[in-house]
């Protein structure tokens, strides 16, 4: 006689709903709110804050960049500063001696620091670690010297003065500019995602961790890490551009060695290998300094690294990446009241088979 065997079929697949809607779609909107706070920010705060939280967003671009590349694919860069300034002075030249409108400075200023980081992330293929340091910090030193050497075109140390750009749909010029670096972070954000949550993003992690593993396993090292440099000094000429765009003047000393080293604390403090750290590294960079000034005018810098060394003790993997591990888990803890996750194993319909 046949043996009966009796199969579990689920009546439909288990998902975990809050108040009847998913869990991405609460994340959807979640992020939606956030978005909707940040728009509505600028209009509650007095034009000096606006500026600052404009000029922490234009940070936080320029981290995401050197996230990209230190914190996916391990390269150590001291000399992001050095591409800020190139896309700060390609908007700056294009405004001043061209006329070119404003909005139309930031694609070519994303662009020419792509090309330059993949030149110098080719020769830089050759180096690893500490050695890869090094050879960034001379971009950053250099940078300052070639403004001024090349001043017909630079200003040389007087630098430029831009005109201020004018705000559209009847906004005060700081609420604009506000309201367009949000939508520039934004996309910044997205696309950034979009290359690390993908193909790309997993080769420059296999690169980072495992570098001869992952050419075992057919994966052009040289082409993933020169991409890596490009795409990160993209979104720090991208910065750039836009902090030329605000402030309205550039001048070779605003772009010292000390901004390429606030680049990779604020990386380190937000979360090196995160996305969302890079706006707590946009905070840090911007506020921070102001902060230890006003503790210490004789010894702002000792709060400063005190500062510094206090979040790296606490958070050894930055703000981002030591609590978000801790908030997944807590979210995955609460259960809200009317919260359905559907069907467990035991209400499963059966049939014999």
């Amino acid at each position: 006689m046949e043996k009966r065997i009796a199969i579990a079929a689920p009546d439909r697949i288990a998902v975990a709903r809050y108040g009847g809607l998913t869990v991405d779609a609460w994340r959807w909107i979640g992020t939606l709110a956030l978005i909707a706070v940040a728009a509505a920010l600028p209009f509650t705060l007095s034009k000096y804050h606006v500026f600052e939280l404009t000029m922490v967003m234009i940070y936080a671009i320029a981290v995401l960049g050197l996230n990209i590349l230190t914190g996916y694919n391990g390269q150590i860069s001291l000399g992001h500063g050095g591409f800020f300034a190139a896309g700060a002075y390609t908007a700056a030249i294009l405004m001043h001696r061209y006329g070119v409108p404003y909005w139309a400075t930031i694609p070519p200023a994303g662009l020419i620091c792509f090309v330059l980081g993949v030149l110098f992330g080719l020769p830089a293929l050759r180096f690893e670690g500490p050695y890869l340091a090094l050879v960034t910090v001379a971009m950053a030193l250099a940078t300052p010297q070639l403004l001024k050497y090349f001043d017909t075109w630079t200003g040389g140390q007087q630098g430029i003065n831009l005109a201020k750009p004018v705000p559209a749909f009847g906004l005060d010029r700081d609420h604009w500019l506000y309201l367009l670096i949000l939508v520039v972070l934004l996309v910044a954000i997205r696309v950034a995602a979009n290359i690390l949550h993908g193909r790309t993003g997993r080769a420059l992690v296999a690169i980072r961790d495992h570098p001869i593993a992952a050419a075992a396993m057919g994966i052009d090292t040289a082409r993933y890490k020169t991409l890596a440099f490009g795409t990160s000094t993209m979104f720090t000429g991208i910065a750039g551009a836009l902090s030329a765009i605000v402030i309205g003047y550039v001048s070779p000393e605003s772009y010292s060695l000390f901004l390429s080293i606030s680049f990779l604390v604020g990386s380190a403090v937000g979360g090196i290998a995160t996305i969302g750290g890079a706006i707590v590294g946009g905070f840090f960079i911007q506020f921070v300094p102001n902060l230890a000034n006003d503790i210490s005018d004789a010894a702002p810098w000792a709060i400063y690294g005190l500062a510094m060394l206090l979040f790296m003790y606490l958070m050894p993997h930055g703000v981002v990446g030591s609590l978000g591990p801790w908030f997944a888990r807590l979210a995955q803890q609460i259960r809200p009241p009317g919260a359905a996750v559907g069907k467990s194993a035991d209400e499963y319909k059966r049939w014999e088979a």
